[in-house]
C-alpha cells in the first residue's frame, strides 16, 4: 500500500505538477486471480449498449464451421479480434475522472486490484443476415399437400422459429423477414416452404375462382374463397396462398378481401414455364407466357428481374431461368459464379444479382467498381471480372 509521500515522490521522480492532476490516486496491484484470457472485451456501439442497459439480450450464433456473429433482436454483426499495443486492464468497481470529479468525499488514495487484463477485444462491425441456409434447410423438405405420402411416412428435418434461431446467423426480426419474403408458412408448429407445383396448383384454384366469378383484382372476397376451395384444399392452404399474392385489407362492413399482385402472379407463371426448359426462345416465350397469364394481368420482361436472363446477343433471342437465390451468398463467389455464366454484363443485367449483397449504405457501383472492370462495347457501359475466371 502506497503512502501519499510515496505517491508524491513518484509524482516528483516523473516530473509531473500535482496541481495540473485531480487530487485522487488510483493505486493498482494485481489481484491474486488476475490473469489474461479469464474475460473477453467488446466493444459496443451505443444503440448496443443501450440494448443491454435495458435487460434486452446480445446472442452469439454460428456453428462450428462459421464464422461468429452477434445478434441483437434486428441487427447482425460480425465479429473480429483487434489487437491493442496498450494493455487493458478489468479494475471492478473502478471510478471514472468524472465521477471522482462529483465525489468530493473521495479519499484521496483509492487501492484498486486488478482482476484481470488483455491485449485485445471484440470488434463488432454490421453484416448483412446470412439467410441463404434458411432457404436451404426448408427446401429439404417443401410441403406438397396434405395428401402427400412423403409428409406423411418419411421424418424429414422440420424446423420450429427455435431450431431457426438456433442454426441461421441472423436476428430474430431479419429471420422472421426473411421467411415472410420466401412465402414460408407454419404448419403443424414448423415453418414449411411449399413445393413449387403444388404452390401453382392453389395459385391456379385462386386465378381460376377469380376469373369465373368476374371479381375485380382488387377485391377478392377471404370468405368466398374459402367456402368455394375449402372443399379442394386446406382453408388455411387458401388463405396462405392469397397473402403470398396479394394484399390483405378489410373494408368498412368488416369483410376481409385481398388485392392480389399483378406482378407476382406474372413472375410466377413465368417460373413455371422456365423451369423445364434450358433455353427459350425469346419471342415464343412472350406470347406463351401472355397467354398463361390470368386475364386482365399483363406479363412484361421487368417482372422476371433476378429470375430470368435475356441473352440479346443469340440469334433468336432467347431467355433461361438464372435465379438470385440459386447464386452464392458470398461476394466474390457471387461474382464469380455471374461472371462464369456471362463474361460480360450492362449495369442494368447485373444489378438484380448482387444489390442484395450491398451491405448498409453501400451502392451498386460500389460493388461493381470492387470486384469488375468496367469497359465501352458498342458505345454501352459492360463489366468483366477483375481476375480470370476457371
Amino acid at each position: 500500500m502506497r503512502s501519499r509521500a510515496e505517491v508524491e515522490a513518484t509524482l516528483q521522480t516523473a516530473k509531473l505538477n500535482p496541481a495540473e492532476l485531480l487530487p485522487v490516486v488510483h493505486c493498482l496491484s494485481f489481484g491474486p486471480q488476475a490473469g489474461a484470457g479469464e474475460c473477453c472485451l467488446l466493444q459496443l456501439e451505443p444503440g448496443l449498449c443501450a440494448e443491454l442497459e435495458a435487460g434486452r439480450s446480445l446472442v452469439i450464433r454460428g456453428e462450428k464451421d462459421e464464422q461468429a456473429v452477434l445478434c441483437s433482436k434486428d441487427k447482425t454483426y460480425d465479429m473480429k479480434i483487434a489487437d491493442t499495443s496498450n494493455m487493458l486492464l478489468f479494475i471492478p468497481g473502478c471510478k471514472t475522472p468524472e465521477e471522482l470529479n462529483a465525489d468530493q468525499a473521495s479519499c484521496n488514495i483509492i487501492h484498486s486490484q486488478i482482476a484481470g487484463f488483455s491485449n485485445n477485444y471484440w470488434e463488432l462491425r454490421r453484416c448483412r443476415p446470412k439467410l441463404k441456409k434458411l432457404r436451404k434447410l426448408l427446401m429439404e423438405d417443401p410441403y406438397e399437400g396434405p395428401d402427400s405420402q412423403k409428409d406423411r411416412t418419411l421424418t424429414f428435418s422440420k424446423y420450429t422459429t427455435e431450431d431457426l434461431l438456433s442454426l441461421i446467423q441472423a436476428s430474430e426480426e431479419e429471420i422472421l423477414h426473411q421467411l415472410q419474403v420466401i412465402d414460408a408458412c407454419k404448419i403443424e408448429g414448423y415453418w414449411r416452404i411449399l413445393e413449387f407445383d403444388y404452390e401453382m396448383k392453389l395459385l391456379n384454384h385462386v386465378t381460376q375462382l377469380i376469373d369465373s366469378e368476374s371479381w375485380p383484382l382488387s377485391k377478392v372476397p377471404l370468405r368466398t374463397c374459402l367456402e368455394e376451395l375449402g372443399s379442394l384444399e386446406p382453408k388455411e392452404m387458401i388463405e396462405h396462398i392469397l397473402l403470398s399474392y396479394g394484399r390483405k385489407y378489410t373494408d368498412n362492413a368488416g369483410e376481409v378481401y385481398f388485392e392480389m399482385h399483378e406482378d407476382k402472379i406474372c413472375r410466377a407463371i413465368a417460373q413455371m414455364l422456365l423451369q423445364n426448359a434450358v433455353k427459350f426462345n425469346l419471342s415464343e416465350f412472350q406470347e406463351v407466357w401472355q397467354q398463361s397469364v390470368p386475364e386482365g394481368m399483363t406479363s412484361r420482361l421487368d417482372q422476371l428481374k433476378g429470375l430470368a436472363l435475356v441473352d440479346k446477343t443469340s440469334r433468336p433471342e432467347t431467355i433461361f431461368l438464372l435465379k438470385v437465390e440459386d447464386l452464392p451468398e458470398d461476394n466474390q463467389e457471387r461474382f464469380n459464379s455471374l461472371f462464369s455464366i456471362r463474361e460480360k454484363w450492362t449495369e442494368v443485367d447485373i444489378t438484380p444479382y448482387i444489390e442484395d449483397l450491398c451491405a448498409e449504405k453501400q451502392t451498386v457501383g460500389a460493388l461493381l467498381t470492387k470486384y469488375a472492370r468496367s469497359s465501352m462495347q458498342n458505345g454501352v457501359k459492360v463489366y468483366n471480372s477483375r481476375r480470370p475466371i476457371s
